[in-house]
């Protein structure tokens, strides 16, 4: 295809996954490729590793603030403003405040101690299917599983509510809906007010999680305002519920595609120790963020002049043969695996990376010992977002088991 032709904004290049061939067609040909678009500015493309990683790196240079980390384009009082966006369109100092503040529960020793609490919750995902011997992976088990935890940490135990935010989540991430600015917005609106009303209650009755700390925090300046809770609680709903979703359930995919790499797993659950990172690589569930230069600056060659945006796709950086050895093979057993699927480094790495490695880890575990035999029924259907790699759909089967019956934490 010719260069002028790729067009990663259009819905169609993603109806049945990442589009890799045009990735590598842009790795090879123009690894710093200037993507066109009729009503919006010019991008920037970068799907080489060692570019994705310097922009990553350098914050000064490559502004989220500026213009938002997001290709679509938002309006100014939404990206703009500390009471007004969310950390992934902060730049520092405000988005180090605002990160140490809430980052505490998502500490490699924070969430360390929730191994024990996060098998729990993976156990009772898979008793509520097990007996059936079929269910839609993505439905029952992905989203289930990655919302249950969400839940735990943030506090709203509830099942009612864990259903209103999974939905509501869903309206924003689905690009169906995306096309109807007043569902996305009233959706996001009825986000907020859920927020408020538990950061309320809470702050009435605190308990152990994440939004009694918040809201009990005393720090003066330091603390969050009400807007700014708000829109953390809408980051989790969707960067923390719905990508953790997505790489559960494209990684389901990635082993009904390699047969072979699964009953390894079966045979031995300690592959996860290596292997955790390489179904982060092939996945890769957010395929993309925006920066925008800060000042003329020279990348892969090319001129990038101030102000003009950058788009770091990770997804394709994860192929990029010069760091990867035999990129388009998934492999378990990857030694050395240095990918970007937490962005790169640099301030706006994933906060919640432990989290999504702990959970990833323990449902694989806890699937090749209870479902050693599942299988797909039909094709998945890709989600078909140009923004994440998620999947809306996979029915699956198995052998029907007994549940273990865990009782829920008191």
């Amino acid at each position: 295809m010719r260069l002028a032709d790729i067009d990663l904004l259009d819905p169609l290049t993603f109806r049945t996954g990442p589009p890799h061939q045009l990735f590598a067609q842009l790795r090879a040909e123009a690894p710093v490729h200037l993507h066109r678009r009729a009503d919006a500015p010019p991008f920037w493309v970068l799907t080489r590793h060692q570019d994705v990683v310097r922009v990553a790196r350098d914050p000064l240079t490559f502004s989220s603030a500026r213009n938002g980390a997001f290709l679509d384009e938002q309006p100014a009082d939404v990206r703009q403003g500390p009471d007004r966006t969310t950390l992934v369109n902060l730049d520092p100092p405000e988005h180090t405040r605002l990160r140490a503040l809430v980052g505490r529960s998502f500490t490699p020793s924070a969430v360390d101690t929730l191994t024990r609490r996060v098998r729990t919750l993976c156990t009772l995902t898979l008793d509520r299917v097990v007996e059936r011997g079929e269910c839609d992976f993505v439905r029952d088990v992905a989203a289930e599983l990655s919302l249950a935890v969400l839940a735990d940490i943030v506090g709203f135990p509830d099942s009612e509510d864990r259903c209103r935010v999974h939905r509501l989540a869903t309206l924003l991430g689905d690009p169906l809906e995306q096309a109807f600015p007043d569902v996305t917005m009233r959706a996001t609106m009825e986000l907020f007010e859920f927020a408020h009303d538990l950061a309320a209650w809470r702050s009435r009755e605190p308990g152990d999680d994440l939004v009694s700390v918040l809201t009990m925090a005393r720090e003066g300046d330091a603390a969050l305002t009400g807007r700014q809770f708000e829109l953390f609680f809408l980051l989790l709903a969707t960067a923390g519920h719905l990508t953790t979703q997505y790489l559960i359930s494209g990684s389901m995919q990635a082993f009904f595609e390699h047969p072979a790499q699964w009953y390894r797993l079966v045979d031995d659950p300690g592959l996860l120790e290596t292997g955790v990172e390489e179904l982060l690589r092939w996945v890769s569930p957010v395929m993309q963020f925006q920066r925008t230069a800060t000042r003329d600056v020279e990348l892969g060659g090319r001129r990038i002049a101030e102000g003009e945006r950058v788009a770091l796709y990770y997804i394709a950086a994860n192929r990029d043969d010069t760091v990867f050895a035999e990129p388009d093979r998934f492999d378990l057993r990857r030694p050395e695996n240095p990918h970007v699927s937490f962005g790169g480094g640099g301030p706006h790495h994933c906060l919640g990376n432990n989290l999504a490695r702990l959970e990833v880890r323990v449902l694989f575990e806890e699937l090749a010992r209870r479902m050693p035999d599942l299988e797909p029924v039909g094709p998945a259907e890709p989600l078909g977002s140009t923004f994440v790699n998620g999947i809306r759909s996979m029915p699956v089967r198995f052998t029907p088991g007994r549940p273990l019956r865990l009782p829920p934490r008191s």
